[in-house]
């Protein structure tokens, strides 16, 4: 049995009129990159700069409530751990695979990225660790409780859910994130990303499934 759980710890007390304000954002940032100020965010979503700041506190916060918000489209399903069975895990793991393939892949995830990648070092801000905290490590903190309860039904084997997590987030993301950043325009249909997310998810299995739970893939699962 599944259950949709906020993937953002705020997302779901985010008020319509915010998440409004924040999606003005990340097309500010397609359009202008790093030159993303409150004045330009207050004039594109017709509200006071007094609002953001109470809203947001500073840019910083508004960049980490932008991210978070980016993020929270990538669904984390938790799972029953009492009734818990393969077909119940590898929908939770094919769902988080294909949500995070649509985001990374989105125009808006895309300029985030190359914004946090350029001032990675700058001094400028402090967007790269909003970024890794917000997006790879809150996704991780969130997909983690899932594997461990794989674990716990005997369905997956592993020592370190940490390393479980970089192993399946390493054979979701291939090379795709990098290329997309260099400006590669991979053809990432809807299709496509189901088929990776599911081909992803079974390499996965292969890897660390439980032969005492009947999790193990065989070559046909790849």
């Amino acid at each position: 049995m599944l259950h949709i759980v906020p993937d953002i710890d705020n997302a779901e007390a985010l008020t319509e009129r915010q998440k409004a304000v924040l999606d003005a954002a990340l097309r500010l940032l397609v359009e202008e990159g790093d030159q993303l100020t409150m004045t330009a965010v207050a004039r594109r979503a017709s509200c006071s700069k007094e609002t953001l700041y109470k809203w947001f506190g500073d840019r910083d916060g508004l960049l980490t409530a932008t991210v978070q918000w980016q993020a929270s489209k990538v669904r984390v399903t938790s799972v029953d751990r009492k009734g818990l069975d393969l077909a119940s895990l590898t929908a939770s793991l094919e769902r988080f695979a294909s949500d995070w393939l649509k985001v990374i892949s989105s125009d808006t995830s895309i300029a985030l990225n190359r914004v946090a990648v350029g001032h990675a070092g700058s001094g400028k801000d402090d967007l790269g660790a909003v970024v890794l905290e917000n997006g790879r490590f809150a996704l991780a903190r969130r997909l983690k409780p899932v594997l461990e309860a794989g674990r716990e039904a005997e369905l997956l084997d592993f020592s370190d859910a940490e390393t479980a997590f970089r192993t399946f987030f390493g054979l979701v993301a291939r090379d795709v994130q990098i290329r997309l950043l260099l400006g590669d325009r991979l053809e990432l249909t809807e299709a496509a990303i189901g088929g990776d997310a599911a081909r992803a998810t079974q390499q996965f299995l292969a890897l660390h499934g439980s032969k005492a739970g009947g999790a193990k893939t065989g070559p046909q699962g790849l």
